[in-house]
């Protein structure tokens, strides 16, 4: 009796997995959307790659799932996130991050709770926000919410956890405009803990109060670069006009990603007193300041539905 010809995925997943052979995109683009067998003779041979193979693959297929939103390797990310390797869950949890499959919650969250390091506990709890907007949207099932924000809120609280950790999980549970979140972000605000609180800064501006501008305001003077950079994007978040006047100071920051975040947050609040102070920003000197004014002035200009944003003619 004669074998069987192998199809050809099987010879692209034997190409795949010799270390000695380069990882081409073309070829790795094949592995989109296996079938259910080409998947599991994937799985059986994923359990002979390197290691160091099997970290340069997922990284790749997270890259050209990001620059074609046609390709869907959804499957092996799935699987990928039971691999024995950190670097591997962890990557596998960021190919899976468009994904609001709800089957996904069980997994991320026992990977949150029980995951082999911090890094990849760190990487659940992030990837676990996504539910959390959806629930604020009403758009997931009251269970699967309830036990999302329960589960984020005792990370958050314990203080025997890592901060990475406990950060994370403050910025996933921040969208839930519930008494509880608006709490643990105050007390990571007040902590001692420099990362927590530049995490509270950033849940601020998720968590959509504008109560929270004044503390906000405030911080836009920290002599922390990372804190106003996070109350720069946090005040842009939240659209409020009286951010403007304070957010046009710190296009003067001494710290060039400040500044660029502050452009930005002028223009998600937009308004003509924005506008008007952002085309007086297209003399600046600096290249990347006027590039980046440049886009906002063009976003704000299909926002608010007007005629595309022209530049000014170089008649040098």
């Amino acid at each position: 009796m004669e074998a069987s010809t192998p199809c050809p995925i099987d010879d692209v997943i034997a190409e795949l997995a010799d270390s000695d052979q380069p990882l081409l995109s073309s070829k790795l683009a094949e592995l989109s959307n296996l079938s259910r067998e080409a998947l599991t003779h994937f799985q059986l041979v994923w359990e002979t790659i390197d290691p160091v193979r099997q970290r340069q693959i997922v990284g790749r297929l997270v890259e050209l799932a990001e620059d074609n939103l046609v390709l869907n390797f959804d499957d092996i990310f799935k699987y990928c996130l039971q691999d024995e390797d950190i670097e591997v869950q962890c990557q596998a949890i960021e190919g899976l991050w468009d994904s609001e499959e709800t089957s996904l919650i069980g997994p991320l969250l026992k990977m949150l709770e029980e995951g082999d390091s911090e890094k990849v506990r760190a990487a659940a709890a992030t990837a676990l926000g996504k539910y959390t907007l959806l629930a604020e949207h009403d758009k997931l099932r009251v269970d699967h919410a309830t036990v999302i924000q329960e589960t984020l809120l005792k990370v958050v609280a314990d203080n025997s956890r890592p901060a990475e950790v406990r950060r994370r999980a403050l910025e996933a549970v921040s969208p839930l405009s519930i008494p509880q979140v608006r709490i643990s972000i105050r007390e990571a605000h007040e902590s001692d803990n420099i990362m927590l609180k530049i995490s509270a800064i950033y849940a601020m501006g998720k968590n959509c109060d504008p109560s929270w501008l004044p503390i906000l305001l405030e911080e836009l003077t920290n002599p922390d670069a990372e804190i106003r950079y996070e109350a720069a994007v946090a005040c842009g978040e939240l659209e409020d006009e009286d951010a403007l006047p304070h957010l046009i100071e710190l296009t003067d920051d001494p710290d060039s990603d400040v500044v660029m975040v502050a452009i930005q947050a002028l223009g998600k609040i937009g308004g003509i007193s924005a506008r008007e102070y952002l085309e007086q920003c297209l003399d600046d000197t600096t290249e990347a300041v006027r590039e980046m004014v440049e886009q906002t002035l063009s976003e704000m200009a299909v926002d608010e539905n007007h005629l595309p944003f022209r530049l000014p003619v170089d008649r040098d």
